[in-house]
């Protein structure tokens, strides 16, 4: 497809923002393939993906064993009649009580993040019998009308009210503010164990503790949104095990599907879902799960996404290439500190935030030139994350530390005319 037509069939069929968005950063080329850390755009240039899609790329691009399932699965059934269980959905439930914290013990299956946390949403309320959530200023929690509501920026949520109404906002990390906002007509409480779009934001110590003895004070439900924090990309399983705190529902998406099948997941101890004995279709999904369980492709693909996450040492490699990672970067930090004014995370879940507004959109658009793939978080455009995929070359992190350096050291001359 010739490039004018592309970029103008985007913007008139899917987006016109977008189109002009790429077009001001002089993206000229789709990319049209992928492989491990390295995406690759129609015009054969290769950018290596610090921003891991989001998230979703952990296990990086078209992991072969992750294809290999999924492949073999086609051959047998992607989608079931619904009238009959299958057996790939039992399986990856069983994998996920394995390696989930605490209790967790029962899966539902879905989609996306978005549609996870609204299963955590509603079984919270259907297990309490309340309505009010307690949340954080700057959290993500997906675009859907009650993730929406219990999300932190009003940028994304001012157009679509009203919003459901009994939500509270506190500063995400301040234990005194969350328990002063929980009473005992709240449902439950939603945290990231590390904010993501907020900013990679790590709570203080003993943050999550606090809100899981919050929480059961007042009979309330703790959710962990581990949609982008988990599946080994801080170097656990998941992120909230840092504090060796367990919730009552736990949300996974993005890594889950191997980088091949969306798909994602809430997470519930038998008490918290009780009520599916009486009510077993009370929340349900055509494509995810409900009933007898998920959409085989899709959950067979996340077994091994699992498998592989323990098997190649997920947790081990995102210690240790984090380390040289945040090491390089913090370089970097003091070298040019009118650029980047912090580096923060663990392990490869890492936030660069720039020094003031704007600065973050050249530092990208820099690092675009270089072929290095940085995307700001949504709710703080002062922050690039660095989330690549696990698999990602050691020597590819020291290229792209070299491009990271170059690229700020030209952000450092144009701010300064600034």
């Amino acid at each position: 497809m010739p490039e004018s037509t592309w970029l103008e069939d985007l913007g008139r069929y899917i987006n016109p923002g977008i189109a002009r968005a790429y077009s001001f950063l002089g993206v000229l080329s789709p990319e049209v393939r992928a492989e491990g850390a390295f995406v690759y755009d129609a015009a054969g240039e290769r950018y290596t993906d610090m921003g891991g899609g989001y998230g979703v790329m952990v296990h990086g691009y078209l992991h072969p064993r992750i294809v290999a399932r999924a492949k073999a699965q086609l051959d047998k059934i992607a989608l079931p009649s619904r009238s009959l269980p299958v057996l790939e959905p039992i399986a990856l439930a069983r994998r996920l009580a394995e390696i989930t914290p605490g209790a967790l013990q029962y899966s539902f299956f879905c989609n996306s993040g978005a549609e996870a946390n609204e299963a955590a949403l509603k079984f919270a309320r259907a297990r309490t019998g309340r309505a009010t959530f307690v949340s954080t200023h700057g959290a993500f929690h997906g675009k859907t009308f009650g993730a929406l509501s219990v999300s932190g920026r009003d940028l994304y949520k001012d157009p679509f009210r009203p919003l459901l109404a009994d939500v509270r906002l506190v500063p995400y990390g301040d234990a005194d503010a969350l328990r002063a906002a929980v009473d005992d007509t709240v449902a439950g409480v939603i945290l990231e164990p590390i904010q993501g779009e907020g900013g990679v934001i790590v709570p203080p110590d003993g943050y999550l503790r606090a809100a899981r003895e919050i929480c059961d004070a007042h009979g309330a439900m703790l959710i962990f949104d581990e949609v982008q924090s988990g599946m080994g990309r801080t170097g656990h399983y998941f992120a909230c095990e840092y504090e060796n705190v367990a919730p009552d529902f736990l949300t996974v998406s993005k890594a889950l599907g191997g980088g091949i099948m969306p798909i994602g997941a809430c997470v519930s101890t038998p008490d918290a879902v009780g009520f599916l004995d009486e009510m077993p279709l009370i929340h349900t999904s055509t494509f995810g799960g409900g009933g007898g369980g998920g959409a085989p492709l899709a959950t067979a693909v996340a077994c091994e996404a699992i498998d592989v996450m323990r098997d190649e040492d997920f947790c081990g490699q995102a210690v240790s290439k984090g380390a040289f990672l945040a090491d390089g970067l913090r370089s970097i930090q003091r070298e040019f500190p009118e650029v980047i004014s912090e580096v923060r995370g663990r392990g490869l879940m890492l936030g660069l935030e720039t020094a003031r507004e704007g600065v973050g959109g050249m530092l990208m658009s820099e690092l675009l030139h270089r072929r290095v793939l940085a995307l700001w978080t949504l709710n703080n455009e002062r922050v690039l994350r660095m989330i690549p995929p696990i698999v990602i070359p050691l020597e590819a992190l020291e290229e792209v530390l070299r491009n990271i350096r170059e690229a700020a050291a030209e952000v450092a001359l144009v701010a300064a005319d600034l």
